[in-house]
């Protein structure tokens, strides 16, 4: 289960970003080679998360299904369920892989804070805790 190694770093990367910020969602983009499995990633990340600053935030993945391009005749072809690497036009096995190694961690939603103080998500409001005075000393309306 390769996915909870995955998840680690993940959560690495998160904590360097969001600069002590609540996240909500992190949103990651895997391709089909990367041999992800988005249930099995979301427990882990469950797992890695809790009892952390990131507890409570949940993994979205989207995922890229595999493609390859023909080097002899062009055509683009989608490596499918069963990963077979050769050309969907004119059988040749010249190809490269132009989509499906991805593993990126594209966005995340922070918690932000409203005019009130309060915290609020950006999908709407959200009860959460009060900005600590020092969170407040740098904010401005």
């Amino acid at each position: 289960m390769h996915e909870l190694s995955v998840c680690g770093a993940i959560a690495d990367i998160v904590t360097r970003h969001a600069d002590g910020r609540p996240v909500r969602v992190i949103h990651v983009r895997v391709g089909q080679l990367r041999q992800v499995v988005p249930d099995t990633l979301a427990y882990c990340w469950e797992l890695v998360s809790a009892q952390t600053p990131l507890a409570g935030s949940r993994i979205s993945v989207e995922s890229v299904p595999a493609r390859l391009r023909c080097r002899a005749c062009g055509h683009v072809t989608d490596v499918g369920a069963v990963p077979v690497f050769a050309c969907g036009g004119c059988g040749g096995f010249d190809a490269e892989v132009v989509s499906g190694e991805e593993f990126l961690v594209t966005s995340l939603e922070l918690e932000s804070a409203s005019a009130d103080g309060a915290e609020r998500g950006d999908s709407g409001a959200m009860p959460g805790k009060a900005k600590s005075p020092e969170e407040s000393e740098g904010a401005s309306a």
